[in-house]
């Protein structure tokens, strides 16, 4: 039975590389513990050590990092400084810096401080979006094209995330056609980029490729502009990003360390942690850039200064590997 298991696991591997075998093998991580991992933390971090993490994230390789978020502090107190955190930053010329805007106010700060590029958001669930931004999904669309159009103005990206893609908390399984109906609007109205947040974490393989089967009947197969964002409380991370490169994907979100949750969303996990999603990606051959070493580093820098429990588990092996060699 092992033997039969270890057949088709290779087999697998060799249809996902050949399945990808048209597309690029570079693939860019966009790096959102400072954003969303850091946001649902109850200790508020000083604003020195979030730009630290952030600096220490700059130096391991990372092309894309989501610094913070121009959210009201009264609903998200650890993003209070993000004004000074993004002033704060020593900006690498070779890392895009994104900052997180809910609305046109949280836009006008942004573009006071030059912010190249944005983050839009909404959801894939009614329900959802009215407890996390307190309107309809077709007013936070209304919402995202006033922003998209000034972006187009003043020569700014703007990136996309659907919340909920594959469940909701509050409504359950979400179907892939609501999602393809956000996300078509989204490019329709500009942004480069729409990733694809598997907020609760209830996604798995098969679920990723009935949601992929719907996206590709609406972009005529092309896949090249979504990103997918997952979260891990059901252990299925991993697995689900193993999909999404099959189905051709190159762009992931993660969170260092495995930081994250989500506080509309009870007893959702962190994000992926990036260690354990580069350790996938250089382990089936792909280019991501990152050093892993340094990486790992950082994601221990920053569970201390929490401090939590580093939930990387490639991180924790490695570290736990130099323990056994230095004693």
């Amino acid at each position: 039975m092992f033997s039969s298991w270890c057949r088709n696991a290779s087999a697998l591997r060799n249809n996902t590389r050949n399945a990808c075998s048209f597309f690029t093998d570079i693939v860019r991580i966009v790096e959102v513990g400072p954003r969303d991992g850091l946001q649902n933390i109850r200790k508020v971090l000083p604003t020195e050590t979030k730009i630290e993490l952030i600096n220490r994230l700059s130096q391991t390789g990372l092309r894309s990092v989501e610094v913070t978020s121009f959210v009201s502090p009264k609903w998200v107190p650890q993003m209070a400084d993000s004004a000074e955190v993004y002033q704060g930053v020593e900006k690498n010329p070779n890392v895009e810096y994104s900052v997180l805007v809910p609305n046109l106010k949280g836009l006008d700060k942004a573009l006071k401080l030059g912010v190249k590029e944005v983050v839009l958001f909404t959801a894939a669930s009614e329900t959802f979006n009215q407890k996390n931004i307190n309107c309809s999904i077709a007013e936070s669309l209304k919402n995202c094209k006033e922003i998209t159009k000034i972006c187009k103005e003043k020569k700014i990206k703007a990136r996309a995330v659907i919340s909920c893609i594959a469940g909701c908390p509050y409504e359950g399984e979400i179907k892939p056609v609501n999602v393809a109906n956000v996300a078509e609007a989204l490019l329709d109205m500009g942004c480069y980029e729409v990733g694809l947040g598997d907020t609760i974490g209830v996604a798995t393989p098969k679920k990723m490729a009935h949601l992929f089967e719907e996206l590709k009947k609406m972009t005529g197969g092309d896949v090249w502009r979504f990103a997918v964002h997952c979260h891990d409380t059901y252990g299925q991370a991993i697995a689900n990003i193993y999909e999404c490169l099959r189905q051709g994907i190159r762009v992931f979100d993660s969170s260092v360390a495995g930081l994250g949750g989500c506080p509309y969303a009870p007893g959702a996990s962190g994000n992926v942690s990036t260690e354990d999603l580069v350790y996938l990606l250089h382990g089936e051959g792909f280019e991501t850039g990152v050093d892993l070493d340094k990486l790992i580093q950082v994601g221990q820098f920053i569970s201390e200064q929490i401090p939590s429990t580093n939930h990387s588990k490639a991180g924790s092996a490695v570290l736990a590997k130099l323990n056994r060699q230095c004693n």
